[in-house]
């Protein structure tokens, strides 16, 4: 792991195009005065995700940005494993909300359920969410963080605040799903908390 560190003053480039993980990692930073751009600000492409682990898909978003501006790049892969479906969709999250007219996670949400159903899942219907952080540095070396939270799959979708798959998931120990907390409550917790909460130990 790099022993480099960010500070206040820095530009960070956040390898996302997602508006929703843009924010929450703009809020996590906020406090150490990290100057955070998002990847679509810089008009960058999404690189094609060839990996099938949420650590090599980071590692190329991270270091595709760190090539094309010579700005340190923080990426992040993340998903919903749900284990009565053998940890699907897992790496593939986004791509179950695919459609000819762009993503729509409310359609992935039902395909979710419908695949739970028809494997005639027990309740609870057992899940978690996982995330992967990579800071790559324009030398290209880079250091890993991984965080999840468990939980269970809910069915029918319950709020609207969040994004992806948020209405769905409500983590252990708590009487809300993801899509009815507040963003503050959601980042005190969630998966990208558990990750970010390494990240800042070891490069903030």
């Amino acid at each position: 792991m790099t022993a480099r560190r960010l500070g206040p003053g820095d530009r960070l480039l956040v390898a996302t195009h997602n508006r929703g993980k843009l924010d929450e990692i703009a809020a996590l930073l906020r406090p150490y005065g990290v100057t955070v751009t998002g990847a679509a600000e810089l008009g960058l492409m999404e690189p094609e995700e060839t990996e099938e682990s949420f650590v090599g898909n980071a590692r190329i978003k991270a270091h595709a940005a760190v090539a094309a501006t010579g700005l340190p790049a923080l990426a992040d892969d993340s998903g919903i494993e749900v284990d009565a479906l053998g940890g699907a969709p897992g790496v593939h999250t986004a791509d179950w909300a695919e459609t000819p007219t762009g993503r729509d996670f409310e359609q992935a949400m039902r395909r979710t359920w419908e695949a739970l159903e028809a494997a005639h899942a027990p309740e609870p219907r057992r899940a978690a969410f996982r995330c992967t952080l990579v800071l790559a540095w324009p030398d290209f070396t880079d250091a890993v963080f991984e965080g999840r939270i468990d939980g269970r799959i809910v069915w029918p979708m319950r709020g609207v605040l969040g994004h992806g798959y948020d209405p769905i998931f409500q983590p252990d120990g708590h009487d809300l799903t993801f899509g009815e907390m507040d963003r503050w409550a959601k980042n005190r917790i969630s998966h990208r908390a558990d990750a970010f909460r390494k990240f800042v130990d070891g490069c903030l």
